[in-house]
């Protein structure tokens, strides 16, 4: 007798929560730690939610690293969200960590843009912090080799990239490097998307400066080398989600490789996100693919983008309600040196998915 198909797909919900092949993006998990928690001596490692023993271990040598990667977690989600906010699946169900669903337990398109993400956050936390004086261990990065240009002249704090990529890549990747977690297609393809997370991080590397001068004439300047905000890295990797390629794990002499699904005659690209299995639609509640559905969204009824009404509502229409929104009005700068506003209220007709 052939199993019915919900039976067989509670079995595979089942089996894919047991073998755990999500290691890899439990440590946000992180992001829920009590700020009660004061992360001072080692006994505190084991208290931490979502990690593994190799993360454990790095913890208790490297503790002053810890509250910088429980933020580096909280701003996964702040990132995450923000950047999916206008699209079907929004990336809610990382807050579910480290009790993922389906979305981010499989090989989707979706886990591979977290993992990018989380290597890029955990990496650009500790960097900055470097920075900021909040590392014992680190410093600001070194002024380049090359000259500023003219005008200009290196100085100031940059961004420790380097040491942000070297502790970052030890605590993300450490769970893929965990012989009994998963499939060795799923580890190949979570390690190639975290570095392409890496390699966005690396790309958002700038010159930034600060006008020296009489009376702001900016005569020379001050500069050195920061990164973008984590959202602008999001939103790079957010462009490579919805470019990335479905790959294959097959024989490629005498080793496995992932190689495109459908265009198996050239390698992966090093900048390419990848993904194993393909994702649903999101347009309908379905937890056990990890599909919240766009029931109740908010839509937006002029847009021709993601966030469309005919495209977040999946053809189902959707429903008006008026919204009252208070802001600042009739701001008036007095001198010197502040400005008063009044409160305006106004009436917003919005829409939500049916």
């Amino acid at each position: 007798m052939r199993a019915r198909p919900q039976v067989c797909e509670a079995l595979l919900f089942a089996l894919v929560l047991q073998t755990g092949v999500c290691y890899g993006i439990k440590w946000l998990a992180l992001s829920k730690t009590p700020a009660a928690l004061a992360l001072n001596q080692t006994q505190h490692c084991k208290q931490l939610e979502g990690l593994v023993s190799a993360q454990v271990q790095l913890c208790r040598s490297n503790l002053e690293l810890m509250h910088t990667v429980v933020h580096a977690a909280r701003e996964v989600m702040k990132a995450c969200r923000k950047a999916f906010s206008d699209m079907r699946w929004n990336c809610s169900s990382i807050e579910l960590a480290p009790n993922y669903l389906l979305d981010l337990e499989r090989g989707t398109r979706e886990s591979a843009f977290v993992y990018a993400l989380s290597a890029a956050a955990i990496s650009h936390a500790i960097a900055r912090a470097c920075t900021s004086g909040d590392l014992p261990g680190c410093s600001c990065g070194p002024v380049p080799g090359e000259p500023p240009g003219p005008g200009n002249r290196w100085g100031g704090c940059a961004d420790n990239l380097s040491y942000g990529l070297l502790m970052g890549a030890k605590f993300s990747d450490a769970p893929m490097k965990v012989k009994k977690t998963g499939s060795q297609a799923n580890k190949l393809m979570r390690l190639h998307n975290s570095e392409v997370g890496r390699q966005a991080l690396r790309a958002s590397l700038e010159m930034k400066c600060k006008c020296h001068g009489v009376s702001g004439s900016c005569s020379i300047r001050t500069c050195w080398k920061g990164l973008q905000e984590l959202r602008d890295v999001a939103a790079d990797l957010k462009t490579r989600y919805l470019s990335a390629t479905k790959v294959v794990h097959r024989p490629m002499g005498t080793r496995k490789h992932l190689v495109p699904k459908d265009l198996d005659i050239r390698p992966v690209k090093d900048s390419e996100l990848v993904y194993l299995q393909s994702s649903p639609d999101f347009c309908m509640k379905n937890e056990k693919v990890g599909s919240h559905g766009t029931q109740d969204r908010q839509c937006n009824k002029t847009s021709h983008g993601s966030d469309s009404c005919d495209l977040m509502c999946c053809g189902r229409g959707y429903n008006p309600y008026t919204d009252r929104v208070v802001e600042r009005c009739h701001c008036k700068y007095h001198w010197c040196c502040y400005v008063t506003c009044r409160r305006c209220e106004r009436t917003v007709e919005r829409y939500v998915c049916k």
